[in-house]
């Protein structure tokens, strides 16, 4: 049977069919929808989003030392903090299959930089497969368990947002379970000492030269001889498009197998063809590689560096030639994305933008969109967790300066477990003087409201024990009077709360918890919020056009010839009611 799928369906899919046991994840697009789907399929597999991506590497990694098959899942930045012990375990091997699954997003449609996974494979020296649609990615999912234990190595599934997100025909099977692997004690294998290290060292160097030669023969691996004046090499998404670009008028040598190269095969092809393509996104990352062993090809000469491929591209970058796309004489008004209408952390940024005088560094969650007009309140934002420990940073440096400037770091609550209760504990710790503000709207809202430890729930849908943070902020050593909880749609008081906080010379820490309007609210959000549905309206005869309102950058205000508010996304949030001097905004009653 045949179902239309996505490529992470279809990872899903090969996952079940080969017998996976154990899955772990951090969510980040565009690899999120690997473990929402993967739970469907949660009688069968153990699934769980990890604090971060190193955790959930590490889970994966237990479990395939215990002797199940496992994988772990992230989007490319992920793969940074994962990396770690990615580097260690391509030494020490696997028992029982394991693959890690890297979503690499050309074009930054979601990230903050596109960088190239394939050199992850080359430089931690773990075997890589791409797939170019969603048939290959329930394949190569099950290979790449299969040649994990075959080679006793993790292999890593490069994929990109493309691939993660376009639909195709996938075939599906039925489940081969996979037993697990008896256990057995192996301290040389699997303790990572410096002796142990020498020795799995050079194991990994043989492991190296049998999967080449693995490479080379590989089905996935494969030669499309046509016309032989132009010969194309190309792997993933990108072999699509030259597909589609050079259709019968050129040979193929398709690479499933990116790392280790088929060097031997490459060859062979190379000698069968006049004039050399390589087609790829991002890096010449086989380019390099090809023309290292002596092979002269085209490549990023004229192949963009950078962003998505497309067909136009690649038409236009080889032939010259536009593919003549009418052009509408009416252009579309640009639309940046904005917080929501109702988000609680609009509130907070506008509070926060009444404060002189202060640095505010930022993290990765929705809430950067707080550096956008009209808020315009963040200045830094570069990974997660970075925001504290870059605040304290900056606010050392500014009070060894002299200068009576304050910081303000601002993290929400996911990324705040994922790494930045490491930096509050250096700033107690190092005695800083910070204030961290922690946006607490019970869920983690970017990538589409996956729970988190915060939020009382688990992956599987089971209820757990909450990480309550204001403990935690005293455990670390922050003091009592140092911590503040504040609903963040009220503007007074969240202000009377930054004024206090900003007045200390010691670590303080902000709590704005107010749950995600987007949200599927939880018993216990109803008990402790009032969020009765509300509206607000504007009445014309008191509104003096003063555009305060406009200011807080919601997107249910519109300004025209008339100051209005869309009923429709409108919350009753209220917040511009509060900032309006002339009474003329109030509840729909």
């Amino acid at each position: 049977m045949k179902v239309l799928m996505t490529g992470n369906e279809a990872i899903v899919r090969g996952a079940y069919e080969a017998g996976l046991t154990i899955a772990s994840a951090y969510p980040g697009t565009p690899s999120t929808e690997i473990l929402e789907n993967l739970v469907n399929y949660k009688d069968d597999i153990y699934c769980e989003w990890a604090p971060n991506e190193k955790v959930a590497l590490e889970v994966a990694i237990g479990a395939s030392i215990a002797g199940a098959r496992s994988m772990a899942a992230m989007k490319h930045v992920g793969v940074n903090v994962a990396a770690d012990p990615l580097f260690t375990f391509a030494y020490t091997g696997v028992t029982g299959g394991c693959v890690l699954v890297s979503a690499d997003d050309p074009g930054m449609h979601s990230s903050q930089n596109e960088q190239d996974n394939r050199n992850y494979a080359t430089a931690a020296r773990i075997l890589m497969l791409e797939p170019s649609d969603s048939q290959e990615a329930k394949d190569f999912m099950m290979l790449g368990l299969e040649l994990s234990e075959r080679f006793d190595t993790p292999v890593m599934i490069r994929m990109t947002t493309r691939v993660c997100h376009s639909k195709s025909m996938v075939e599906i099977g039925t489940r081969v379970e996979k037993p697990l692997i008896p256990y057995e004690r192996k301290i040389a294998k699997y303790v990572a000492t410096p002796a142990n290290g020498k020795v799995l060292r050079k194991q990994l160097i043989d492991r190296l030269k049998r999967m080449e030669k693995y490479s080379n023969t590989a089905p996935i691996n494969k030669a499309e001889y046509n016309d032989t004046k132009i010969g194309v090499i190309s792997a993933g998404i990108a072999y699509q498009y030259a597909r589609e670009v050079f259709g019968e008028e050129a040979s193929y040598l398709k690479l499933g197998m990116t790392f280790p190269m088929p060097m031997d095969l490459i060859t062979e092809f190379a000698g069968k063809v006049e004039k050399l393509y390589v087609i790829e996104e991002m890096d010449p990352y086989m380019e390099n590689q090809i023309k290292m062993a002596g092979i002269q090809c085209i490549g990023k000469e004229i192949i963009p560096e950078m962003d998505e491929l497309n067909t136009d591209i690649v038409r236009k970058a080889v032939f010259g030639t536009d593919t003549g796309v009418l052009q509408s004489e009416k252009v579309a008004v640009g639309r940046p994305p904005v917080l929501c209408a109702g988000c609680p952390h609009r509130g907070f940024f506008y509070a926060l933008r009444k404060k002189k005088n202060i640095i505010i560094t930022g993290d990765i969650g929705c809430y950067t969109l707080g550096s956008a007009a009209p808020l315009s309140a963040m200045d830094t934002c570069f990974c997660m967790g970075g925001s504290i420990s870059a605040g304290h940073g900056a606010a050392m440096a500014l009070k060894k300066g002299g200068s009576d400037k304050k910081v303000v770091a601002v993290i929400g609550d996911s990324t705040f477990f994922h790494s930045g209760v490491n930096s509050l504990m250096d700033v107690v710790y190092n005695k800083g003087n910070s204030v961290s503000v922690i946006l607490d709207n019970r869920i983690t809202a970017m990538t589409g409201h996956q729970d988190n430890p915060g939020t009382g729930y688990t992956l599987m849908g089971e209820s757990t024990r909450e990480v309550d943070i204001p403990m935690l902020c005293r455990a670390i050593g922050i003091k009592d009077e140092n911590i503040y909880t504040v609903n963040p749609l009220l503007l007074d008081e969240t202000g009377k709360v930054l004024d206090e906080a900003l007045s200390k010379d010691e670590p303080a820490v902000i709590i704005a918890r107010y749950p995600c309007v987007l949200k599927a609210f939880t018993d216990q959000d109803k008990e402790e919020f009032d969020l009765r549905p509300k509206k607000c309206y504007i009445d014309q005869e008191k509104c003096t056009k003063c555009k305060v309102c406009v200011k807080t950058g919601c997107p249910a205000i519109f300004s025209g010839e008339q100051i209005t508010i869309d009923q429709g996304p409108c919350t009753g949030c209220t917040v511009c009611m509060q900032v309006c001097k002339f009474d003329a905004i109030r509840e729909v009653e």
